[in-house]
């Protein structure tokens, strides 16, 4: 289950526009943001950072976004686990689990999570555009989510 009604909604879009596809995490979540769904906070950046925890920890549910490069067309959603430590020295990269993982730990959240990999083709040049194909897999993804989001605040739909 995605959401429930009466829930809040973080929707974190990541990757790097200035590299062509993997832009289509802030593609995503500038989309979603123009739709302005009740209940739904948007965010976006070039990655994951440890103070996002404190953002998650005041949500129900987060929807990450990010590109995909190998994976189903256009898009698939997994469920995204807690898991903690994983740090290490740099914080320059830290994954969805770690950070959903550090939310608990440090604000004692119990928020669920979700991962939206849209499925990308171009990403070793340098451009702020997404190839076709990419295009055509974010308004998939785009479709999908407002759908289910509006039907959440409407009525406590969920989705897998």
């Amino acid at each position: 289950m995605l959401t429930r009604r009466g829930q809040s909604v973080l929707v974190l879009g990541y990757g790097n526009p200035g590299r062509l596809d993997d832009g289509l995490g802030p593609a995503f979540a500038e989309r979603i943001q123009t739709l302005g769904i009740s209940g739904v906070t948007v965010d976006s950046d070039y990655q994951l950072n440890v103070e996002d925890a404190a953002l998650i920890a005041r949500h129900d549910l987060v929807l990450f976004a990010d590109a995909s490069r190998d994976g189903p067309e256009p898009f698939e959603i997994k469920t995204v686990e807690a898991r903690d430590g994983g740090l290490g020295f740099s914080s320059h990269s830290i994954s969805a689990e770690n950070l959903l993982g550090l939310a608990a730990s440090l604000f004692k959240a119990s928020t669920r999570a979700r991962m939206l990999a849209i499925r990308g083709y171009d990403f070793d040049a340098f451009g702020e555009r997404l190839s076709e194909c990419a295009r055509a897999n974010l308004d998939a993804a785009v479709i999908y989510a407002e759908r289910i989001l509006r039907e959440s605040a409407a009525d406590g739909a969920a989705f897998d």
